[in-house]
């Protein structure tokens, strides 16, 4: 057992930064005497001072035999991996790398069609060929969810040549499939399941959350530990079990995908999130299962509201669990969208949910926040009922449905192929049958409607003009717009 008291990174950051000597190496801003005065004023010297380079006494992350190694030694304890990387360009390098280290050119990967944008990058980079996978629907909510084991076992009886297997464990909205039969299923032909857990950082310290992704018998899992626990934004980990995935091509894969000059303020923090889980995690888990119980409760009980629940899911269709801490409210019962509920409890009450979509928003209750915060929430919430309520909204509810029947089969040619075609700009009414050559999608959450070497067709544009007129914001593309889009020519 090693010391989890320790934080090896954070001290000798410390010690270097309180070092007097003349610097003659980057960054310029030398230690925050360059720095402009407006940013001082903001954020004052100290951050700046901390703000350092690859000295010697810091270690080399593409190398690290020092500080860096103890500290990702620490972490790998912490959340059960035999090791673990820190990444400074968050979990959308990670993602990356995971696909680089199991795929090559024509090599197949199983994965569901609700992934990521970084997973969509993945393909582009390795030349690897998806099998997409429907994600489980429900048509009442307008929710795609997770893919099931069948869904998996099938998938890898059609393809017994796939490399590997990768899914979204927990979706944006909380939701966790049957992560251990899938891993047996998996690894029943002997290739490594690899886990998008960015926003389950925090399911390792505490029972009544979820099961992490590494006990339930995943290979590799990469985790935003700036989205739930206390790091720095763009700060995160991979992690890996087992000898089905060689290390070194983790670590060469990184070395293509992280900056040569990595923030060490991003990677200190990351040594002090082990920390702080490590010695409390239980306990700060259990405040925000509280606060999250009342928020739910709550809400809940205010007419028009509905929140998203376990009992609704049902282990039928192989979902196990829902991250409690997660908290997703449909408004679609007050006549309003997601998006117009979003901005007016964030204009009008101060409070700022992480996304939203037609029907819903989503909150992410974590460690950081307080009661205050809660109790802001709900009053935000029963006046926006009080006051602001409309006649009933009508959505078309099988909008995700049509997307994924038609688009899991409308892929022509690799992403990465499609990426690299020589392409043209049309406008959107003139894009219907033709190959997709970009990536699009509503963000966040950041899953695609369209990548390259899909088909783009007229549910497809339905969908992202639907969601562009109530207020959404479509990303990835060139045009963000939406007035063009570009095609393989």
């Amino acid at each position: 057992m090693l010391n989890q008291n320790q934080t090896p990174l954070l001290d000798a950051l410390k010690a270097n930064a309180a070092r007097p000597h003349a610097p003659f190496y980057t960054p310029g801003h030398k230690q925050g005497e360059g720095i402009p005065q407006p940013l001082t004023d903001l954020l004052g010297k100290a951050v700046f001072r901390a703000d350092l380079t690859e000295l010697a006494d810091l270690d080399n992350l593409f190398a690290p035999q020092g500080v860096i190694q103890e500290a990702q030694q620490l972490a790998a304890e912490a959340f059960g991996a035999s090791q673990t990387w820190f990444l400074v360009n968050g979990s959308t390098c990670g993602v990356e790398a995971a696909i680089l280290a199991t795929c090559g050119t024509g090599d197949k990967i199983i994965l569901p069609r609700n992934v990521h944008s970084s997973a969509i990058a993945g393909l582009i980079l390795s030349g690897a060929i998806p099998i997409f996978l429907n994600p489980e629907y429900d048509p009442v909510l307008d929710i795609a969810h997770s893919i099931t084991p069948h869904a998996v076992e099938s998938a890898l009886q059609q393809h017994p040549d796939a490399k590997a297997v990768l899914t979204v464990y927990p979706t944006y909205y909380g939701v966790c499939g049957n992560l251990n039969a899938i891993a047996s299923i998996t690894h029943q032909y002997n290739i490594p399941l690899l886990v998008d857990e960015a926003h389950g950082a925090h399911f390792a310290f505490h029972p009544e959350l979820p099961t992490p992704a590494l006990t339930a018998g995943a290979d590799l899992t990469v985790q935003s530990i700036h989205k739930v626990l206390g790091a720095m934004t763009q700060a995160s980990m991979l992690h890996i079990q087992g000898n089905r995935i060689d290390s070194d091509r983790i670590s060469k894969a990184l070395q293509l995908l992280q900056s040569t000059s990595p923030s060490y303020l991003l990677l200190a923090s990351l040594d002090a999130a082990r920390q702080q889980m490590a010695l409390q995690g239980k306990i700060l888990m259990s405040r925000t299962l509280q606060l999250a119980e009342e928020a739910r409760t709550r809400i809940s009980e205010i007419p028009g509201l509905s929140v998203l629940k376990m009992p609704r899911l049902g282990a039928s269709l192989g979902f196990l669990a829902l991250d409690k801490t997660r908290l997703t409210v449909t408004v679609s019962g007050l006549g309003l969208t997601g998006f117009e509920a979003d901005e007016i409890l964030d204009e009008k009450f101060a409070v700022t949910a992480e996304f939203a979509s037609l029907q819903h928003l989503t909150l992410i209750i974590s460690l950081g926040n307080t009661p205050a915060d809660i109790e802001q929430l709900v009053q935000g919430f029963t006046t926006l009922a009080k006051e602001y309520r409309r006649t009933n909204l009508t959505v078309k509810s099988h909008l995700w449905q049509d997307l994924f029947t038609t688009q899991c089969h409308a892929l022509c040619c690799s992403p990465r192929e499609a990426f690299f075609a020589v392409s043209e700009i049309l406008p959107l009414i003139e894009t219907n049958k033709h190959i997709c050559a970009e990536i699009v999608c509503p963000y966040p959450p950041g899953i695609p409607v369209l990548m390259p070497g899909e088909v783009i067709t007229k549910s497809v544009l339905d969908y992202l003009q639907q969601i562009q007129a109530k207020g959404g914001f479509i990303s990835g593309c060139n045009d963000t717009t939406l007035k063009t889009l570009k095609v393989v020519k």
